[in-house]
């Protein structure tokens, strides 16, 4: 004899009304209201790109040469790496050059320790992206690249660096807390 279980028949139901809204049209408003995929990135982008230069800002210079263990990156470092893919990305990825030149910005992440060095170099970084993102057509966007040995679109190269940028935030976030500074957008 068979007996349904009670949680299946729950979740069965639970599913329905999920199904008739998944199953809906939109209307015509919420079509022309949705975003493009450059508009979203564009916004993505501009929230960790603002945390990252007002926390690299707040971070005392003292603290550039700091790391949490032996073969750890520094704080400068982590601005750095983040400076260079920043470039490295749409140059390597996107057949965008590189205003720094084919590469220059690979000798940043051990190079340049200073915070009055490398905040404007993070910065910059950051407004190249914006422009970056700003000129992109969605004909741009949808053509394919390389990224990592696959085959994807350029779209996908700046999610790749807006997804490596936050990994990165996440770094400097718990950097700053260990050196007793507290990201200014949390206080």
């Amino acid at each position: 004899m068979y007996r349904s279980r009670p949680h299946a028949r729950r979740s069965a139901l639970l599913a329905l009304p999920l199904l008739a809204v998944a199953g809906a049209p939109l209307s015509a408003a919420a079509q022309t209201a949705l975003p493009d995929f450059r508009e979203e990135i564009g916004r993505q982008f501009e929230a960790s790109a603002r945390k990252l230069v007002a926390l690299a800002e707040a971070m005392p210079a003292e603290t550039y040469r700091w790391t949490p263990m032996e073969g750890v990156a520094t704080v400068a470092h982590v601005y750095m790496h983040i400076a260079h893919y920043n470039y490295m990305y749409p140059e390597e990825n996107m057949g965008i050059a590189s205003p720094m030149g084919a590469r220059e910005h690979a000798r940043w992440e051990d190079g340049v320790t200073d915070k009055d060095q490398v905040v404007p170099l993070l910065s910059a970084s950051m407004d190249h992206v914006r422009e970056i993102i700003r000129n992109a057509t969605s004909d741009d966007l949808m053509a394919g690249t390389e990224l990592y040995g696959r085959q994807v679109t350029k779209a996908a190269v700046l999610l790749q660096l807006v997804a490596h940028m936050n990994e990165h935030l996440g770094q400097s976030i718990a950097y700053a807390r260990m050196n007793r500074v507290v990201p200014p957008w949390s206080s």
